[in-house]
């Protein structure tokens, strides 16, 4: 799991952080990517882990536990971040090592990039997603708030965008579309109407609204229905129905393809 000598490319993160900030996407990642995790010793790639390195230690615990041979590597552009960092190394299942999008010349099977693009221009994301998924790795590229109760990613493959995953903690949304704000970098300027991630946030409100009648039952049920109601009226859910009930929706993107 040595890191390569590649020049490291990118620019550093702001580095904010917090214990469990990145759980939703972690939970996702180990169901959805479930066969990128089952050969013999995958490597996930933790890109832009920031000024601590709570959340790679934590996802390096969980990929353990349910896969054993899984190896973990912890990437950060600014030197000082890496050294900081480790402290909480673990070899061989845990390492950390300066690094960007070059991905310290490792060959992941998984990498993710949470809050990383979002500092970004737009028309460089293409670009950084094409660099990310040059060895194979399937690519999580999204944002979430600083305590990890609302986030937005994409899952990104050989270069481009084959899901839409939002996730929220239900008990404190008051409509889906409040999520936009969270949307990953390639999407949060299309929020407009005509474009589909609009569409799709109109639609869910629409049947969260329809599904008003249920809040008495809890937010979770309220959730069901109206993922139920999106999925009944043409929209590409993907994944099953337990998904929804922890306050999760995945869509293939983009709807048309």
């Amino acid at each position: 799991m040595a890191a390569g000598r590649a020049r490291a490319i990118g620019e550093p993160t702001r580095g904010t952080t917090a214990p469990n900030r990145l759980r939703r996407v972690d939970r996702w990642l180990l169901y959805a990517l479930g066969h990128r995790l089952a050969g013999p010793e995958p490597l996930v790639v933790d890109l832009g882990f920031g000024s601590s390195p709570i959340t790679t230690v934590e996802l390096a615990a969980r990929l353990v536990a349910k896969y054993p041979a899984s190896h973990m590597l912890g990437l950060e552009i600014d030197p000082a971040r890496v050294s900081a960092a480790e402290p909480f190394a673990s070899p061989p299942q845990l390492a950390f090592a300066r690094g960007g999008f070059e991905l310290a010349g490792t060959s992941p099977v998984v990498v993710r990039a949470m809050n990383v693009l979002r500092q970004y221009e737009e028309r460089a994301v293409s670009s950084a997603w094409a660099r990310l998924c040059a060895r194979g790795a399937s690519v999580i590229d999204g944002t979430c708030d600083e305590i990890g109760r609302r986030g937005c990613w994409l899952l990104i493959e050989d270069g481009v965008p084959v899901s839409l995953t939002l996730s929220a903690h239900l008990a404190s949304l008051r409509r889906p579309s409040e999520l936009a704000e969270r949307l990953p970098k390639a999407l949060i300027a299309r929020n407009v109407p005509g474009e589909p991630v609009h569409a799709l946030l109109v639609a869910l409100d629409a049947q969260w609204a329809a599904a008003a009648p249920l809040s008495p039952f809890g937010a979770r049920q309220r959730w069901e229905a109206a993922i139920g109601g999106l999925a009944d009226s043409g929209w590409p859910v993907i994944g099953r129905r337990v998904r929804w009930r922890l306050g999760e929706v995945t869509v293939r993107w983009p709807p048309e393809a």
